[in-house]
Formats: structure tokens, sequence, C-alpha cells
């Protein structure tokens, strides 16, 4: 293995150790001393642990050890090795905080409790995902069942057994607020993971029709540094052939570019569309 391999590998296993902290403080300080149980097995075991006082860590192991096996018999032994290690890692940090800060909640409130668990737990998640890694959980069980019915995609699995977990804990708490408390934390964890997996890229694609499309894109390309793409295009209503220009920039350079086209051609049709990432030639490496 090249050394450059084998730096990136470690990398990766200190972001999953990194986000597993992240997921166990967020579960032992705002989730599990609140009852808030935000879907997938972390969620369940929060229930779990309500009802029976087992700790978390011992609830998620004792759960993940099927599924894991599971997962090896029917998606196959590559799956596992990053999957292992999470699932390790946060019972085993788990354990830790468990042992020494026993339900040790930072603050009695249940909105800040899913607010700031959410934003944690998803921040981990994120990074956890974001290094290749998982912790197991409900996005396995999704993988298992999807190959036994696949007219429901793993998404759409996840989210119907996320969505009875936090519907569960309402009735283990025999409180309907603590359900709806879940499903802010869950929503919340939802969004920063997609944001942390996603990357701060933040882009504009503008689509440029005009009839002066050589003059602003070899402004864009002179004063703006940024590549045009001509897309070939044709007006239904008149008919005609136009180009349809193609170009994407930062957030930083859209005033810079209205003003180029204004210039040019104050009647051209423009549309703008917002981009989450980037990837290639001026921007992001992939």
């Amino acid at each position: 293995m090249a050394k450059k391999s084998v730096y990136k590998v470690v990398l990766e296993y200190i972001g999953i150790t990194l986000g597993c902290l992240l997921l166990a403080i967020a579960l032992n300080f705002f989730l599990v001393p609140n009852t808030i149980a935000p879907g997938g097995i972390s969620g369940l075991a929060v229930l779990i642990n309500k009802l029976s006082g087992f700790t978390t860590s011992k609830i998620i192991l004792i759960i993940n050890i099927p599924l894991f096996i599971a997962g090896i018999l029917v998606l196959g032994k590559n799956f596992g090795a990053k999957t292992a290690y999470g699932t390790i890692a946060l019972i085993f940090i788990l354990d830790i905080l468990s042992r020494y800060y026993s339900n040790l909640s930072v603050t009695n409130d249940n909105l800040l409790s899913a607010l700031y668990g959410g934003l944690i737990l998803g921040t981990g998640l994120g990074i956890v995902f974001r290094c290749g890694g998982s912790t197991g959980g409900t996005d396995l069980i999704g993988s298992i069942l999807n190959k036994y019915f696949k007219s429901l995609s793993i998404p759409k699995l996840t989210m119907i057994f996320d969505f009875f977990i936090v519907v569960f804990s309402g009735i283990v708490n025999k409180n309907i607020e603590t359900a709806l408390y879940s499903a802010i934390a869950l929503y919340i964890i939802v969004r920063v993971a997609d944001f942390i997996i996603e990357g701060l890229g933040y882009a504009k694609a503008y689509f440029i029709i005009s009839n002066a499309t050589d003059e602003i894109g070899n402004k864009i390309i002179n004063d703006l540094g940024r590549g045009v793409t001509a897309l070939s295009g044709r007006g239904m209503y008149t008919d005609s052939k136009r180009e349809v220009m193609l170009v994407v920039i930062n957030r930083g350079q859209e005033v810079k570019l209205k003003e180029i086209v204004k210039d040019v051609d104050p009647k051209a049709f423009v549309m703008v569309a917002g981009i989450h990432e980037v990837l290639g030639e001026g921007f992001k490496t992939i």
C-alpha cells in the first residue's frame, strides 16, 4: 500500500473515531437523560435503556452483533471493516462515558436537548459517513431489507424504522411531547449529516440565453476566469436554434457575472440554480 494511501486510511479511521465520540456525547449528555429517541439503533437503545435500565452501550452491542452477522450473510464480507470499527468505537466510548458520567444531563430542557443533541449527533454521523464508515444501525437494516423488498428503497425503509422509534418514544415516556422532541432531533440530525457529507462547496449554476453568447462567454472567461459550456438549444415557439451558456461560479462572483450579462445584453434570459457541491477543475478535486 502506498504511503499516501496509508495516510488517507489512518485519517479516515481518526475521523470515524472523532465522529463516534460526538455521537456518544450527544447520546449520553443530551438524548438519553431526557428519553429523546431520534430514530436509529441509538434511538432504540435510548428507549430500551428507559425500560430496562441497561446501559446504551450494552444495548447497542446486543442489537448490532446479530445485525452485523446478518449484514455479512446478506450483503457479503466487503461491507464490513469500517462498519465494525465504527460500531466498536461507539460502544467503547459510550461505555466509558456511561461508566463515569452516567446519564449526566447538560440541560433538563427537552427542546435544548433535542436541538443540541441533534446538532452534535448529526455532526458525528456526517463525519463517520464522510470517512466511509458506519455505526451499523438503521442504514444497515435498510440495506438488508432492501434485498427482499426491492420495491422499497433503502432511505424509505430506514425512514419507516425511524418513524416507529420516534412514535414509540412518546409511548415509553407516556408523553406525546417526547415524540415531538424526538422528531425535531431526527430532522436536525438528517439535515446536519447531509450538510457535513455534501461539504461547504456552495456554488451557483447560470444558464444564459442570449444573442451575444460569444461576447458574454469571452468576458466570463477573461474577467472571471471561469469556463463556459455552450449547449445547443431550440426555441419551440420560434423554431429557432439558440446556444445556451452554462457557467458554474462561486457565491462571490455572482454580482460580477450579472454585470457582465447586463452590460453586453440586457435582454438576455438567465436561469440560476443552487448547487451544493462542485467537483473538478477550478473547484474541489474529486
